[in-house]
């Protein structure tokens, strides 16, 4: 049988951490810091599947880790009570996590008569209420909040705070005869700013927004490798292989804001590329289906005098880089010879070569475009990918 859990006293110190928690509770209920602590063992803890928060800082976590070893766990966890003389985990896993590092056996707790709602809104409030909560976690932690608070599920109360927003900006009739709804906008408002301490409208403006970001973006913002401006300009790029490169780029080499700026602007097409291509797409499409196209003697002659001359253009840029890695290096190319052997990025190799770096690219991520394809047979002649570099065939 596992021990009964051991009275401890509170250290004074750690008394302020969930004080908002009242807004949900009764004002006379003692919270986590007033309640007295007891001793638990660490293996009577079972942490929670519903646990808000993801992403925990590796190093961060070291860091508690030895301080855990040093001093303790100098703030209680809090617990509620399951059968089996078990206990689930409410809030404080970063101090849960380090003790189970830490090699310590006991750790001290507050036991908690909690429901499932209750449990939930407790964690999500003790998250919240982190300096280091990432970005996307807090935004997500504050729907789930909202929702669970109102009983509605969290897309109706993101459906909801556009339409309050909208309304103060004027976009839409404000002039709703709805009384629950009216009573739900001042709850929301009282939710910012009693308990948050946040303008529901910069919420909604700044943080709502980042939840429509690409999941490899969203990944990133989660796991605290980049600041969520850098990301929303990231993100501004459609061309999937492009923005990849470029996020890894930026989280690799830790680029400025200005600096990601930069390469996206130079990896977007201009718009009239972009129409060409999007021409020639329509057209190709076209062709594929017109019957009377490839029947008719004529029109099949044209079309075969027409394929011709793309077939020249494409051949025409394989030439010309061939030519470009074939030609006798000159004084400043031979200087680079000792980078050449560490092995080149993208960008280096296609100044090297004297393409645009785009088109280096398209041969990594593309090899079934024609480009690629073209690029590909100038390339591979002397040129080989080995890891993330090109480097010389030796």
């Amino acid at each position: 049988m596992s021990p009964r859990p051991r009275k401890r006293a509170q250290p004074p110190s750690e008394r302020t951490k969930l004080r908002n928690v009242a807004l949900f509770k009764d004002e006379d209920e003692p919270t986590v810091a007033s309640a007295s602590s007891q001793t638990l063992q660490i293996e009577q803890i079972i942490t929670s599947s519903s646990q808000p928060r993801r992403y925990f800082d590796p190093e961060k976590l070291e860091q508690l880790t030895q301080s855990v070893k040093e001093h303790g766990i100098l703030e209680p966890l809090l617990v509620r009570s399951l059968p089996d003389n078990k206990y689930e985990l409410v809030a404080g896993e970063r101090r849960y996590r380090a003790a189970v590092s830490a090699g310590l056996t006991e750790v001290p707790v507050v036991i908690k008569e909690l429901t499932d709602t209750e449990a939930l809104q407790l964690a999500l409030v003790e998250n919240l209420q982190r300096e280091d909560l990432n970005p996307v976690e807090e935004t997500e932690g504050i729907l789930q909040l909202i929702a669970l608070r109102e009983n509605i599920t969290v897309d109706e109360v993101t459906s909801r705070l556009y339409r309050m927003y909208n309304e103060v900006k004027g976009n839409v009739n404000s002039s709703n005869p709805n009384v629950r709804v009216n009573e739900f906008d001042d709850s929301i408002k009282a939710i910012f700013d009693s308990l948050l301490s946040m303008n529901w409208e910069s919420f909604v403006k700044n943080k709502l927004p980042l939840l429509n970001l690409p999941e490899d973006i969203l990944e990133a913002l989660r796991s605290g490798q980049i600041e969520y401006t850098k990301a929303k300009a990231i993100a501004t790029l459609k061309d999937e292989a492009a923005r990849a490169e470029i996020l890894e780029e930026a989280i690799a080499n830790s680029l400025s804001l200005s600096q990601i700026k930069e390469r996206v602007s130079a990896a977007k097409p201009t718009k009239e590329k972009e129409e060409l291509r999007s021409r020639f797409d329509v057209t190709y499409k076209q062709a594929k289906k017109s019957k009377q196209l490839w029947q008719d003697p004529k029109k099949r002659k044209k079309l075969e005098s027409l394929l011709s001359q793309l077939e020249k253009l494409i051949e025409s840029e394989s030439s010309s880089i061939a030519q470009a890695s074939n030609h006798e290096p000159s004084e400043e190319e031979e200087s680079n010879t000792e980078a050449e052997e560490k092995g080149l990025s993208d960008q280096e190799l296609g100044e090297l070569l004297g393409v645009s770096n785009l088109i280096i690219r398209d041969y990594r991520v593309k090899r079934k475009k024609p480009r690629g394809q073209a690029l590909a047979r100038a390339l591979t002649e002397q040129w080989e990918v080995k890891g993330e570099r090109w480097v010389r065939k030796s």
